[in-house]
């Protein structure tokens, strides 16, 4: 069986374990479906996320041009300190930004090779902590906008990472914590403005299952711009990773826009 489409991060289903599913214009696929079988990924171009056109990717599935001008790759999106909209000031397109920024924010800690804290939309809780391949996670502010985040996640990341050790993460080799314990300490170090929006009441802490039959010891990262062919028997899916069994890992979401088939 033959699939082809152009790559976008796996869309996922919270269960036990967790339901990873790839989509294309004329079809889906369960990729869980998969597993302890063999699937060829084959590259054969490219098309921008933003504009369509088949142009090389840049970065985030974006073309060049579009990297630089579209509102929604914007800096205040990997750093939410820089937010402006709150303040009626534009960075690229304030109906956009306004749009985004101004909604409900979750700052989080999650365990997903050590501790680290994280920024997102409310509207993307429990799908961030699956994305980022986080076996725990757990909020501790809800604030109205963008902004307000960024400056919690500012305060925090004198504490704790702000990124995920990825090979770590694919390994399997992740740090016990008590997040429930790490939240409550944190009540009086978030910044001020805040603190009224912290979540005493709340201790949902969520925990990620993801459907992997053997972590890899040694780790080879697949970039199909270099390797345009390739056959390999899935081990598991974690993160937006597939795991294959002679250790390579094809990060899923870093590929998007890549226009690709696959023979199952």
């Amino acid at each position: 069986m033959t699939y082809e489409g152009v790559l976008t991060k796996m869309q996922t289903e919270f269960g036990n374990p967790i339901q990873y599913y790839l989509v294309f214009e004329d079809s889906f696929l369960n990729v869980n479906q998969l597993l302890n079988k063999n699937i060829e990924i084959s590259f054969l171009g490219y098309q921008c996320l933003n504009c369509g056109k088949k142009k090389k990717i840049f970065r985030q599935g974006f073309c060049y041009d579009c990297f630089y001008s579209s509102p929604a790759v914007g800096d205040w999106i990997m750093k939410p300190e820089l937010s402006t909209a709150h303040l009626g000031i534009q960075d690229r397109d304030l109906v956009y930004e306004q749009k985004v920024q101004l909604q409900p924010h979750i700052v989080y800690l999650a365990l997903s090779s050590e501790v680290k804290v994280g920024v997102t939309r409310k509207t993307q809780v429990p799908t961030r902590w699956m994305d980022q391949g986080a076996t725990q996670a757990i909020s501790i502010v809800e604030v109205p906008n963008r902004y307000l985040a960024g400056i919690t996640e500012v305060a925090l990341k004198k504490m704790y990472a702000d990124k995920t050790n990825w090979q770590k993460m694919l390994k399997n080799e992740v740090q016990a914590a008590d997040l429930i314990k790490e939240k409550a300490s944190l009540k009086y170090i978030i910044p001020k403005e805040v603190q009224e929006f912290f979540y005493s009441e709340k201790e949902d802490l969520y925990l990620m299952h993801f459907p992997v039959l053997e972590y890899p010891k040694k780790i080879n990262s697949l970039n199909l711009e270099k390797t345009p062919n390739f056959i390999g028997r899935l081990k598991g899916i974690k993160g937006q990773y597939l795991i294959f069994e002679d250790g390579t890992v094809f990060n899923v979401r870093s590929s998007e826009g890549l226009i690709v088939k696959i023979d199952l």
